[in-house]
């Protein structure tokens, strides 16, 4: 952070991440030419029209992705329709791509499996839940799993809107946007969110759920 408080000189600038593996690594629950699409062009919008939105906003160029968010309500309203949507995206994304890998799946273990236990019984019934949420999302938006007043929750969120926009800790999250299926499953959102399960990265999911629950 103490590099990012010297001044318009240092403003900073985001930038879109490079995706962990290879396009075709999800291969064949994700298929290449939608990862490509979704990375590329959807998330690489996302970066640049909120560059685009901060431009005139030094003080705000200055926040991190999530210090921006976590104060939307502060965003000048002018811009915060664009920061909301633009640093929703590119915050969600920038977490959807690290928490898959090829040859992901199977059941979280240590901390995170006793957590999720805990909060929803076995994880078969928390997987339920959680896809449930995702299923039922009318439209375009996120399902996730966060903490909000030290518990362990699930929700889902409308668009590219991040539950730290209200006070909650994602550090799981499904994208159920069209464009992140549309090739491969059409309007079959249940049959991708069942294939989706075969990606996810769970020792990075326990890494995440680590530094959220302190």
């Amino acid at each position: 952070m103490s590099a990012s408080g010297q001044g318009a000189a240092h403003q900073m600038s985001h930038t879109l991440p490079n995706l962990p593996y290879p396009f075709d690594a999800l291969e064949p629950y994700i298929d290449a030419k939608t990862m490509e699409i979704h990375h590329d062009k959807h998330h690489g919008a996302y970066v640049t029209n909120l560059n685009k939105a901060l431009e005139s906003h030094p003080d705000l160029q200055r926040l991190t992705v999530e210090e921006l968010l976590a104060q939307i309500n502060k965003v000048p309203e002018n811009i915060r329709t664009a920061v909301r949507n633009n640093g929703g995206g590119h915050m969600n994304h920038t977490l959807f791509w690290k928490i898959m890998k090829k040859g992901g799946g199977g059941e979280p273990a240590g901390d995170l499996a006793d957590a999720i236990k805990g909060a929803f019984g076995t994880f078969a019934d928390f997987k339920t839940k959680f896809s449930q949420a995702a299923t039922t999302r009318f439209g375009s938006g996120w399902a996730w799993l966060l903490f909000r007043d030290g518990k362990l929750v699930i929700e889902s969120t409308a668009n590219q809107d991040n539950p730290i926009m209200d006070g909650g800790k994602a550090f799981f999250g499904l994208d159920v946007w069209e464009h992140a299926y549309y090739l491969k499953y059409q309007n079959r959102r249940p049959e991708y969110i069942e294939a989706w399960w075969n990606t996810v990265n769970w020792s990075q999911v326990a890494e995440h759920y680590a530094a959220a629950r302190k």
